[in-house]
């Protein structure tokens, strides 16, 4: 199936990667339904896709709310006959050190609060969002694709043991669903960028963006465009399953 034939739902859709996914897919006439909490942002993006020949429409959901998203997948089912694929981006950070020493003295500990809310988001989000979507695919009958994003940080990554924790609990469920929904003909891939230059990454002093493309072998970061890419690569490439795809300049060789 191309995804011009497709109704893919895409979530933390207002900006970044899941804007730029959106974008891309719109590009090529796909049916969207835009999942984010900001609604304003997502208004934009909606714009963007519509002006690009989509048929989209969107959706107000906290992805880490049960009911919220049961909700919104059946909406979306219903208003656009059917859920084919599902790019399960939405997450956020909350980066802190397990425990911040200065001169032998405990000065303070990553929080319980912001530990649960990275768990809640990165890891139960797509949980939720994958169980509701392959609900859908399978009631449909017409199988479907699966693209969940995790992270190079899913290795571990200095002050990120809440994301890092996260996105490696994602790179388990993609391996695991793939096994479990290859039956019902839905495959399930994920994308694990390295530092890709979003919006809030661009708005970083030019010294730092140097130094960070600096230890890229690339030579530089990662647009949101080339995930985009791959992320309709995983959606059309009907033999790809369980695999993670490393989006990083070489980063992790």
């Amino acid at each position: 199936m191309t995804v011009n034939e497709m109704t893919i739902a895409i979530t933390g859709a207002a900006r970044g990667l899941g804007a730029a996914i959106a974008r891309g897919l719109a590009a090529r006439h796909t049916r969207l339904a835009l999942i984010d909490l900001d609604e304003d942002a997502m208004a934009g993006t909606l714009k963007d896709c519509v002006s690009l020949g989509a048929t989209a429409r969107c959706y107000a959901a906290n992805v880490s709310d049960e009911a919220a998203v049961e909700t919104v997948f059946a909406t979306v089912a219903d208003d656009l006959g059917g859920i084919d694929g599902l790019i399960n981006n939405a997450g956020i950070l909350r980066d802190g050190l397990l425990v911040k020493v200065k001169d032998g003295e405990v000065l303070g500990r990553l929080s319980l609060d912001d530990w649960q809310a990275v768990i809640d988001v990165n890891l139960t989000g797509v949980f939720l969002c994958g169980r509701a979507a392959a609900t859908h695919m399978i009631r449909g009958g017409r199988g479907g694709a699966i693209v969940n994003m995790s992270s190079i940080s899913r290795a571990g990554n200095f002050g990120q043991s809440n994301y890092s924790a996260a996105k490696a609990g994602v790179a388990a469920l993609t391996t695991v669903w793939a096994k479990e929904l290859a039956r019902h003909g839905i495959r399930v891939n994920a994308i694990a960028p390295g530092f890709v230059k979003t919006e809030m990454v661009a708005s970083m002093k030019p010294e730092m963006l140097e130094r960070m493309a600096a230890g890229i072998p690339a030579g530089r970061l990662c647009t949101p465009e080339e995930i985009a890419h791959a992320c309709l690569y995983l959606l059309e490439n009907d033999y790809m399953n369980g695999r993670i795809l490393e989006i990083d300049g070489g980063l992790r060789l």
